[in-house]
């Protein structure tokens, strides 16, 4: 598979993003560059840049692109405008944790220094901390594959969800890491793809990348996972996740809590599979996790077509909450949380996650 990169910053502390638009794949891969925090802002929150770990890299660059033009003649602080951009970032979605998590990270490298050292190293700071995000993302996808490649037997076929692959990390994914480490060993399996309603990831994204792999894929609509289970195809579910909470509840995208139920239903082991920082230990449980309502239109006026009457009323989740006891496992960069426990996130995690 020719690399994709999902992400990247171009050039030093004055430089720029480059990141793949999503929104145009899987018919034409096009490169955005973004010179302004206010293209990244726009970028997440059209979902042109998605997935959890690879919104926590794009906030990260877009603080960098925020401050680099700051001079000391603007009269505002560095602090103020420092304050002013993360808030703004913040702003433009309110669901995956790892926005917060990286912008709160850049924010505490420079909060101690932004009364003695010059703005321009200070921003060269901001641009090292999220270069090093980017880096420690892509060794945890890395290791999350590794982890989880011997829960995917020969033979297997395996169901996901939206997507959480090379497209929504830094780089190789978190659920799709799996498969695409098991391949790496030999494993022969299937996967099965939901569309992924109604942006459809799955259908756009998803099975793209596992085409590009030469991974055997199946595509089918969201209404299909009960049969297709009930038909004896699946042995294992597989996704990722957006924020999981201390207790392990796990919000991903909207249809991941019914696969869940499904998938108890018919004896079938169901795994998140994410990094550290995907946890939010501040939160006790899946219900005090905010959930994204997003635009109306995109149930009703789906890529540009009208499906439903005017006037119709939409209620439009972008993600549901699915409970620990669901679970059987969340694989993680520092090995699989099983069975989901309190106790055992806190084993697994070695401490609230920084």
């Amino acid at each position: 598979m020719p690399e994709v990169r999902t992400i990247e910053w171009i050039g030093d502390e004055s430089g720029y993003v480059r990141l793949i638009d999503q929104t145009l794949l899987p018919t034409a891969v096009v490169y955005r560059d973004c010179h302004t925090v206010e293209e990244i802002w726009e970028a997440i929150r059209l979902l042109r840049v998605r997935g959890a770990p690879a919104i926590g890299v794009a906030a990260a660059m877009g603080l960098v692109l925020g401050m680099k033009s700051f001079r000391e003649d603007q009269g505002a602080s560095y602090r103020q405008r420092l304050v002013q951009v993360a808030d703004y970032l913040r702003s433009s979605r309110p669901t995956a944790v790892n926005l917060f998590w990286a912008i709160d990270r850049l924010v505490r490298v420079v909060a101690h220094r932004v009364d003695q050292d010059p703005p321009r190293q200070l921003t060269r700071r901001l641009l090292a901390e999220a270069l090093a995000i980017e880096a420690e993302d892509r060794a945890m996808c890395r290791a999350i594959g590794q982890a989880g490649a011997a829960l995917v037997g020969e033979g297997d076929g395996v169901l996901t969800h939206c997507n959480a692959g090379g497209l929504a990390t830094a780089d190789y994914g978190t659920a799709l890491a799996v498969l695409f480490r098991a391949a790496e060993l030999g494993r022969r399996f299937h996967v099965f793809a939901d569309e992924t309603r109604p942006l459809l990831q799955g259908a756009r994204l998803t099975t793209w990348e596992l085409q590009q792999r030469g991974i055997d894929v199946t595509l089918i609509c969201d209404n299909m996972a009960a049969q297709v289970m009930k038909e004896g195809r699946v042995q294992l579910v597989l996704v990722g996740a957006d924020r999981i909470a201390a207790n392990g509840d796990t919000v991903n995208k909207i249809g991941t809590y019914g696969l869940a139920v499904l998938a108890q239903a018919h004896g079938i082991p169901f795994y998140v599979a994410a990094p550290s920082s995907t946890f939010d230990l501040s939160l006790a449980r899946g219900a005090d996790i905010p959930i994204e309502q997003r635009d109306p239109r995109e149930v009703t006026h789906g890529f540009g077509r009208q499906t439903a009457p005017d006037g119709i009323k939409v209620y439009n989740p972008a993600f549901d909450v699915t409970p620990a006891s669901l679970i059987t496992g969340i694989i993680t960069e520092r090995g699989i949380i099983r069975p989901v426990t309190v106790e055992h996130i806190q084993r697994t995690l070695g401490g609230p996650a920084d």
